[in-house]
């Protein structure tokens, strides 16, 4: 693996010497891919030098095992066995650092959560996903901001569609996308039984306007009046838009915004971020036929995630992952979830890289 060094450090040279160039640092588009690019292969050439290091270290202390003082001998036994942990160590580290970063890795996200099975619950449960998502992202101190939202008259959502900006947000919440499904006795419920809801999450990485092309000729747009429990301007002026995209028949509604130049404008952010996955989930699939993995494809009809509120528990069905602080994550506490997401990602692709 050290050999691997050479090659790493002359691609982070090269790459240091684009990023001085002036033309780079004119083309922004250019300069954020070569930031990007800088962002995988330095920490490698860090990792590697590390274990480079090491295994000298490992060397000379192999060598003062040949020296007849007894307790040299005794020392350099105790170094050996903590470098060969540390060796260990440094070489996961490194495998797990020379997996191909994923494109998407560092973009931004539109989230789209809408209530399915289980029709006021189910909306009530949207407000709370919503709630905890906001909480983390507060801690993440990472933007959040909502772009369309379909109100019912108890506080829940039939809909909610957000974006969601900062770093790392994709490569944090991608694994939300599926079936959340949801165990716990309703506010509306008198006798005290416990019923089962479900919502759906997807999670899209946002597109920037020169990463896809929509043609005008090929939309749609019918602008008609906000609908929605009450709320200043609603049903009083044509401000909401709707946005059908004829090739592929995809609709996309927004009627926050007082303004119809401004509902038009998040619409069409939508849009484009539904686009742009259906293109990405396309080269994934001619990238490997299989997509069924342990951690799940994302898919927004999987059932991935159970909340069960009477005991407290949490499982993400991907990952065989229990918890019993549901309390926790409802307020925002996602960091374990996330992380145990990620370790199993990262080990999928160490398999797959054999």
């Amino acid at each position: 693996m050290v050999e691997k060094l050479t090659e790493f450090k002359l691609q982070l040279r090269e790459i240091d010497v684009k990023l001085s160039e002036p033309d780079t640092v004119k083309d922004i588009k250019v300069y954020k891919n070569l930031m990007l690019e800088r962002s995988h292969v330095a920490p490698v050439v860090e990792e590697l030098e590390n274990l480079s290091s090491l295994l000298s270290e490992l060397e000379d202390n192999n060598e003062l095992l040949k020296e007849s003082d007894s307790d040299i001998v005794s020392m350099a036994r105790d170094e050996i066995i903590r470098i060969k942990a540390e060796i260990d160590q440094s070489e996961n580290r490194c495998k797990m650092l020379l997996i191909a970063p994923d494109p998407l890795e560092g973009k931004n996200i539109i989230m789209e959560i809408r209530a399915g099975t289980g029709g006021e619950e189910a909306a009530l449960f949207v407000s709370d996903l919503f709630r905890m998502y906001c909480y983390f992202a507060e801690t993440m101190k990472w933007k959040m901001e909502v772009i369309s939202s379909n109100a019912t008259e108890l506080g829940g959502y039939k809909e909610l569609v957000i974006s969601i900006s900062g770093k790392d947000v994709y490569g944090s919440l991608r694994w939300e996308s599926g079936v959340h499904r949801v165990q716990r006795v309703p506010e509306t419920e008198s006798g005290g039984r416990i019923h089962t809801s479900a919502v759906t999450v997807a999670v899209l990485p946002e597109a920037e306007e020169t990463e896809v092309d929509i043609k005008q000729e090929d939309l749609r747009i019918d602008v008609m009046r906000a609908g929605g429990p009450g709320g200043q301007c609603v049903n009083t002026t044509e401000s909401a838009v709707r946005i059908t995209h004829l090739p592929t028949g995809l609709v996309v509604i927004c009627q926050n915004e007082k303004s119809q130049l401004q509902n038009k404008v998040e619409a069409m952010r939508v849009l484009r971020s539904r686009l742009y996955e259906i293109e990405a989930q396309k080269q994934a699939d001619e990238r490997a036929q299989e997509r069924k993995t342990q951690v799940g494809s994302g898919d927004r009809s999987e059932r991935i995630r159970t909340y069960n509120f009477p005991q407290n528990r949490l499982t993400d069905h991907r990952i065989n992952l229990t918890l019993y602080n549901l309390d926790l994550v409802m307020e925002g506490h996602l960091e374990q979830v996330i992380e145990a997401l990620k370790i199993a990602a990262g080990e999928k692709a160490l398999r797959e890289a054999k």
